[in-house]
């Protein structure tokens, strides 16, 4: 499984960064190929000053080796091996009218000393992060994920969407990083569905990802924003900042796990502000946002 799901991800790396070199006519993705000294490495892949990407990567890795003593003690287990290979991408667009997004897929095994694996999941998603709300926008990245999730079980969608909707969640802040997506995680074999369940489920939510995105850029890059527009989407790129380094469990199993600091951190956005007891006017498009991030709403 762990050879299979990481040939998928350097081929849906290779897809979607040729499609994101395309929308943005100008930029190229420049990569890095990095060794792990415990065991393993990756591929990170970075666009930068683009026409439609600010900053942006594509990044794929499979490390393995002894599980670190934190990590040890998160799962409850002494003297475990693991393997974890995923891909992970987030992208900052220039135009405050295109909104940032976020996905991850990935997979997990766990192994005992004499080399038996003992444990294995899927985990990922997909989340979208505007800096102004276009409902229709919301509405399509949530159908796309819908449609997905529902060729495996009915289920899954209101599941996951409710699960993202709690994870991307800034409990110092008491908003949503963004209008949220999928989030799933532990997503091991039982009675009714197999591993190779989970490996086709999991692959069809990655495939989905440019039907759910790039109509959204292509929708939104040429038009026209102002300064202040601009400012207010440094402002809220700080706030994702904020949900990167104190809260997300990706980052801190790559700084734990002594990952590549420079993949770990690509995520952050080039330009942000912090700006002291800041509030969007009353009635503003602005305040809309965050009304909509301080109660989440069902968009399909």
């Amino acid at each position: 499984m762990k050879d299979k799901f990481y040939k998928y991800i350097e081929q849906l790396q290779n897809t979607i960064t040729s499609k994101l070199e395309e929308i943005d006519g100008k930029a190229k993705f420049r990569e890095d190929i990095w060794k792990r000294p415990e065991g393993g490495g990756g591929k990170t892949r970075v666009i930068e000053n683009g026409n439609v990407f600010e900053k942006g990567g594509v990044n794929i890795s499979a490390v393995h080796g002894a599980l670190p003593e934190s990590m040890q003690n998160y799962f409850g287990v002494k003297d475990a091996d693991f393997f974890a290979c995923g891909l992970s991408l987030v992208l900052h667009p220039k135009n405050p009218m295109v909104p940032t997004v976020h996905a991850n897929w990935r997979y997990f095994e766990m192994y005992d000393k004499t080399g038996a694996l003992v444990d294995q999941w899927f985990g990922g998603g997909q989340d979208l992060t505007p800096y102004y709300l276009f409902e229709d926008d919301a509405h399509h990245f949530h159908q796309v994920c819908k449609q997905a999730c529902d060729k495996h079980n009915p289920d899954f969608y209101q599941t996951y969407k409710e699960r993202c909707d709690t994870y991307f969640w800034n409990a110092h802040r008491n908003e949503a990083r963004g209008v949220g997506g999928l989030f799933f995680d532990y997503c091991k074999a039982n009675n009714e569905t197999s591993i190779e369940d989970w490996y086709d489920f999991v692959t069809e939510v990655g495939n989905s990802f440019l039907e759910s995105y790039i109509p959204i850029v292509t929708k939104r890059k040429d038009l026209e924003y102002n300064k202040t527009q601009r400012n207010w989407q440094e402002i809220r790129r700080g706030r994702y900042v904020e949900f990167n380094l104190v809260h997300d469990k990706g980052t801190l199993f790559g700084l734990k796990t002594n990952g590549r600091i420079e993949s770990i951190l690509m995520s952050l956005p080039p330009n942000v502000q912090w700006k002291y007891d800041y509030h969007p006017e009353k009635g503003s498009a602005e305040e809309k946002l965050v009304n909509v991030l301080k109660n989440p709403k069902e968009w399909v």
